[in-house]
Formats: C-alpha cells, sequence, structure tokens
C-alpha cells in the first residue's frame, strides 16, 4: 500500500465511521485490509476498494471490513474506578426513587458486550441489595454488525469470565461447554444491542438516559468529533444522568447542562437541568 492508497482508504474510513488513522497506524490498514483481501481471492488495494464503494455486495463486504478496523480489545469491568463511580451512583438512584422507578442505561460503542453485562451485573446486585421493587433496561450499540451478534449470544471464553468475581459469576452465569461460559437467561433479558454509527446520534432513539458509558472509543476520533459526539451524547440524558467517559479521552470540554462529577480516576458529568 503506497502513500496514495493509504490516504484514499483512511479519508474512507474517517468519512464512513469518524475513525481517524494516524500514520503510524498505516501498517495496522494494510495488514487488515490484506487478510480480506487475501479471504476473498482480490489481488489488489485498489480493486479491493472499487469493491467496497460501488461493487455489488458493497454494502455487505463494507460490514465485515469494518468489523475488523473497529473492533477494539475490551473485558469485564474493565476501568474499576468508572465502575466504582457507577455503584455510587446506584446507591443515590434507588435512595432517591420510590417503588417502580426504572433505570435506563446505554453502553456506547459495546463492543462484544463485556461492558453492557458489566453494567447489568452491577445494577442487579446493587438494586438486589436495596430491598425497593427498582427495574433497569440496558442498552449497548455498536457500528460493527458482526460483533452485535457475539454480543447477543452471551458466550464467552471461561478464561474471560474466570476473571469476574466468583459471587458474580456464579449467579449470572452458566457453563456452554468446556471452553464456553453464557450470561444467564435473566441477566440476558435486560440488555439489548442495536446497530449505531456515532456519526449518527442524532437519529439515536435513545433519549432520557439516567446512566451513559462511553469508554476507549473517543481515542480514534478527531478532537472536534470528540465534541461532537459529546455533545450529541449530553443531550440524551436525562435531569440527573450521568455520562461516564474514559479518563483522558475528552480534555477541557464543557456542556452547559452538565457539571463534573469529582471522582478518583475517573471523567464523568452530570446533567443538571
Amino acid at each position: 500500500m503506497d502513500e496514495a492508497q493509504f490516504h484514499q482508504w483512511k479519508t474512507l474510513l474517517e468519512h464512513r465511521t469518524g475513525m481517524a488513522l494516524a500514520p503510524e497506524r498505516k501498517s495496522f490498514l494494510e495488514t487488515n485490509i490484506g487478510i480480506r483481501m487475501r479471504e476473498i481471492g482480490c489481488g489488489s488495494f485498489q480493486a479491493y476498494y472499487e469493491k467496497i464503494v460501488a461493487g455489488p455486495e458493497a454494502v455487505v463486504e463494507w460490514s465485515t471490513l469494518v468489523d475488523r478496523l473497529t473492533v477494539q480489545e475490551t473485558s469485564f469491568f474493565r476501568h474499576p474506578g468508572s465502575f466504582a463511580l457507577v455503584e455510587d451512583y446506584l446507591g443515590q438512584f434507588a435512595a432517591e426513587r420510590g417503588t417502580g422507578a426504572t433505570l435506563n442505561a446505554w453502553s456506547v460503542g459495546c463492543s462484544t458486550g463485556e461492558e453492557a453485562y458489566s453494567l447489568a451485573m452491577l445494577i442487579s446486585e446493587r438494586f438486589r441489595a436495596h430491598g425497593k421493587a427498582l427495574f433497569y433496561g440496558i442498552t449497548g450499540t455498536d457500528i460493527s454488525l458482526p460483533t452485535l451478534a457475539k454480543a447477543r449470544r452471551g458466550l464467552f471464553p471461561r478464561r474471560r469470565v474466570e476473571q469476574i468475581d466468583p459471587a458474580l459469576r456464579e449467579r449470572y452465569f452458566k457453563d456452554a461447554d468446556t471452553h464456553t461460559m453464557q450470561v444467564a437467561d435473566g441477566l440476558r433479558e435486560r440488555v439489548c444491542f442495536a446497530h449505531l454509527n456515532v456519526l449518527n446520534l442524532d437519529q439515536a432513539p435513545m433519549d432520557d438516559m439516567d446512566l451513559i458509558f462511553c469508554q476507549n472509543m473517543l481515542i480514534y476520533f478527531r478532537r472536534w468529533r470528540k465534541r461532537q459526539i459529546v455533545n450529541r451524547l449530553a443531550e440524551r440524558l436525562a435531569p440527573g444522568g450521568i455520562l461516564i467517559l474514559g479518563p483522558g479521552e475528552v480534555t477541557d470540554w464543557q456542556h452547559p447542562d452538565l457539571e463534573r462529577i469529582h471522582f478518583a480516576d475517573t471523567l464523568a458529568f452530570r446533567r443538571c437541568r
């Protein structure tokens, strides 16, 4: 892949996903596109580009490629500080709301679902401990269709699940086979997954969210795009709702309706009006 081709590909990727590739990630792009080209027997980067842009199977092929280029490594309860803040917020929510109240949460850029299921486990535990009949629902969104299919199945390698606290593992997972465990049906029923490109947040049906969790995604966007995304997420919060971002992913950002939450090792905001 020469420099002109790299520019062509990274421009397409940014235009369609918002993801900006730095020059040092050329090898990442070249390797992943090259693997896909070999799989389908395509002989050149230019020929594959034309197939992606205007070929008869362009939509399907683009979906496959996007999965290779945008799926990031994830894990259960990644970044403990952020989940500690969620736990603190849940205590306040349960104390302030009456029986029958519902908490709505959104995992943005949910990948294969570990983040969404982690939130579900934490919410379930805290609501159960509080003793009130409180309800919740979680929506996980991502641009990758194959990734979302994996998230919906709720099947995970045993080695990943074994990193979870044993009490949670016992309550919320069941054996699928020797090497795989599945999220228990009761928890899976609380989580739904939907396809969404963050460039189209204005079209997202989510609104009045009590909790929006968006981590390890914004680092791949340009500064102006990050601000555009978090502004739109802020608009989807209910009064009193919180937005949790990855520490360091957005700097010097403010919103007139949000106030910063000062909590150790986190970047979070509360909608105050």
